[in-house]
């Protein structure tokens, strides 16, 4: 599936309605610890803006030491860029490196190009330090190659599983192949299920993971005899050319059919977790006066409501308190709603919630039950009076727990930043996930972000 442009700029939309938002709450006061957190969420969202901007697909090469990595990045770059060797670990802190990607057909089109990250052997001497290493630089990435090299040992098998859980799109790179030319797709596959037996594993890649490409990133030289005019031999040895093109090839075709789409996804999901940051620091800077602002209109939509006689009117009072209070509460968090937008806000919360709604409705025909109260204590003032009391106190309290709760739920929805509105982080991912369902490549990338969706969807 090729994804549309138009993701690329549905995600810069969307990040700069974010960037908005939170922008304005530093001008509002608050605590300088979290004044400073927000400051830095917002320069993470720029980060991210410049990420989208450049068009660059992060590529995490990873793999055990000694297995070519950093020649398979060179056989890439189509020059000697990175340092090589025998010795035990030469690469020891990543390393980023720029390939501009060639792409055919697409004349006029904005330039794309991989950033290829080169990362030390997994298993190092410091395996704390690089086990945390791996986990950040994979969580940053767009896609992961993972390189091996003849038989896949349990500790390769292992830091493969934990790549995997990144839920990224991963490709199994084997490098070398001209040390093992009867390797094949097909026995890699059976070594990953053997192993996958071996260690009791209840999940893991499959047998090959999103792919497998063979390369010889570098391959050995070999013996050359030369005979002279004259008669004589002389041998001597010669490097043949990399084996790199179905690496490359599989490269451009990912970046073609799916560069736009993985680039937006992992933006937006990155956006979103930086905006869960700063919907804490957020909730510590105007909590408090939120808070006090959902209370007061409680106590006045309880006392409107309970002193009001008129059937149905008490209930338009009691929404016209709701939806003073929303606007009150998007002034705190430094949001601008039209009146529609609020209306739109305190229906969607009423509708979310049936047993609100019921109360809300409930209140309206106690409010018939207390003007035949009203009525009836004109004739009999000691009955009247107590069923009037009675009436009053019932509605007061379903009024006054309505507004709580419409409060409340505007305040999680003003703290995230209306993620959820037309233009908001988790709309346009989910918008963004409608136009890649088709995509094999993403599939694991979309699980992990729809079940975060539908977390999120279910905390609101």
């Amino acid at each position: 599936m090729s994804p549309s442009p138009s993701l690329i700029s549905l995600t810069r939309q969307s990040l700069s309605q974010l960037l908005h938002r939170y922008s304005a709450s530093l001008g509002r006061g608050g605590d300088s610890r979290h004044l400073s957190a927000l400051q830095t969420g917002l320069g993470q969202i720029q980060t991210l803006q410049a990420k989208l901007e450049s068009r660059c697909l992060k590529v995490a090469v990873f793999g055990l030491v000694s297995r070519g990595k950093s020649a398979v990045i060179n056989a890439l770059m189509g020059n000697s860029l990175l340092a090589t060797g025998p010795i035990h670990g030469v690469t020891r802190w990543p390393r980023s490196l720029y390939w501009p990607v060639p792409l055919a057909g697409q004349p006029g089109q904005p330039a794309w190009q991989i950033e290829l990250i080169d990362t030390p052997g997994l298993d190092e001497i410091d395996g704390n330090i690089q086990a945390d290493m791996a986990q950040t630089v994979a969580s940053q990435a767009d896609l992961i190659l993972f390189v091996v090299a003849g038989d896949i040992t349990q500790a390769e098998y292992l830091a493969l599983v934990d790549l995997w859980r990144q839920h990224k799109p991963l490709l199994l790179v084997f490098n070398k192949i001209d040390l093992y030319p009867a390797i094949d797709q097909a026995t890699i596959a059976a070594q990953l299920r053997q192993l996958q037996q071996q260690l009791g594993e209840r999940e893991g890649p499959p047998a090959i993971t999103d792919g497998v490409v063979m390369v010889a990133a570098s391959p050995a030289p070999w013996p050359v005899r030369v005979e002279w005019p004259d008669g004589s031999r002389q041998e001597t040895w010669e490097t043949p050319a990399p084996q790199i093109e179905p690496l490359r090839q599989a490269l451009v075709t990912l970046v073609e059919q799916e560069g736009a789409a993985l680039i937006a996804l992992n933006t937006l999901n990155t956006a979103r977790q930086v905006e869960g940051a700063l919907v804490s620091h957020l909730s510590q800077i105007h909590g408090p006066q939120a808070d006090a602002i959902i209370w007061r209109f409680a106590r006045y939509k309880a006392l409107a409501v309970a002193l009001n006689p008129i059937v149905g009117l008490d209930l338009a009072a009691g929404v016209l308190a709701d939806l003073a209070m929303i606007r009150q509460l998007a002034q705190v968090y430094g949001f601008s709603l039209s009146g529609r937008q609020v209306a739109h806000l305190w229906r969607a919360i009423i509708k979310s919630s049936g047993a609100l709604l019921l109360s809300e409705l409930g209140s309206g025909l106690l409010g018939a039950g207390k003007t035949t109260a009203a009525l009836f204590s004109l004739i009999d003032s000691a009955s009247g009076v107590t069923a009037l009391t009675g009436a009053m106190m019932a509605q007061a309290s379903t009024a006054g727990y309505g507004a709580y709760t419409v409060g409340k739920a505007a305040k999680i929805y003003l703290e995230q930043g209306c993620s959820w509105g037309p233009e908001g982080i988790s709309t346009t991912l989910t918008r963004v996930l409608h136009r890649t369902d088709q995509s094999t490549t993403l599939a694991r990338l979309r699980q992990e972000i729809q079940g975060s969706l539908a977390v999120g969807q279910t905390s609101r």
